[in-house]
């Protein structure tokens, strides 16, 4: 057996539910970031950002 870092060894089931689990909770995570992120900046800029001004 090679220790190329290259190959992947296929995951069980329960490791592959646990990993599908902490990506969906990742990306929702940074979704809720992004979401925050734009309505702080839209609360910060206030009615500014409705007339284009700054």
């Amino acid at each position: 057996m090679t220790n190329d870092p290259n190959t992947h060894q296929r995951l069980d089931p329960a490791a592959e539910k646990i990993r599908r689990r902490r990506s969906i909770a990742i990306a929702l995570t940074l979704g809720f970031m992004v979401v925050a992120f734009y309505v702080a900046t839209f609360v910060h800029l206030g009615a500014n950002a409705v007339r284009g001004q700054m």
